[in-house]
């Protein structure tokens, strides 16, 4: 089931009250392989390569000039708030293909890029390459959410997640607070 452009919409309020300064991880969701998708209740994230166990480096990205992994690239970060609403079924949820699922207000207003989270023992970084969803998205779950995610509200909200890099690796575990880290001086 696919949920229409006012549905989504009616979902917005609740989704821009999602916590500002400090969330919840949700969800983590490794990718070993294209299509393949493995939810873990601890993860390791490492500044060379991501989520451990996960495909970025493999997979490449079409936003370098050689098709290797984009070092802006390495984690995507989703709306716990927003993936209930388009997705229903936290069973469904994985299927978004991002790897770290919380509930804290990921627009761009928040979450400027350069603004630094800290998620369990580990640092992420959020970076400037915007997240958009494809073709497997609108599989998924629908025409109307693409077009939704990707709207100009959409984009500022960041509804379809960031893109953000590891710049201190440790371990995260589902539960674990998500807290922006003061600006260094």
């Amino acid at each position: 089931m696919h949920r229409t452009v006012q549905e989504l919409q009616a979902g917005l309020d609740e989704i821009r009250c999602a916590p500002r300064d400090t969330g919840v991880l949700s969800l983590i969701v490794r990718r070993p392989a294209i299509d393949a998708r493995e939810v873990i209740e601890e993860g390791e994230l490492d500044p060379a390569v991501g989520l451990v166990g996960d495909n970025w480096r493999q997979r490449g990205s079409s936003r370098t000039p050689d098709r290797s992994a984009h070092p802006d690239m390495q984690l995507t970060v989703m709306s716990a708030r927003v993936l209930r609403l388009i997705a229903g079924d936290v069973s469904r949820w994985p299927l978004a293909g991002d790897q770290l699922i919380v509930d804290v207000d990921l627009s761009e207003a928040a979450l400027p890029a350069g603004t630094r989270l800290a998620i369990g023992d580990a640092i992420v970084e959020v970076t400037p390459q915007p997240h958009t969803g494809c073709g497997k998205f609108v599989d998924r779950f629908g025409l109307d959410a693409m077009k939704w995610v990707n709207s100009p509200l959409g984009r500022s909200l960041r509804l379809r997640g960031l893109n953000a890099r590891v710049v201190d690796g440790g371990r995260v575990r589902v539960g674990d607070t998500v807290t922006r880290v003061p600006a260094q001086r």
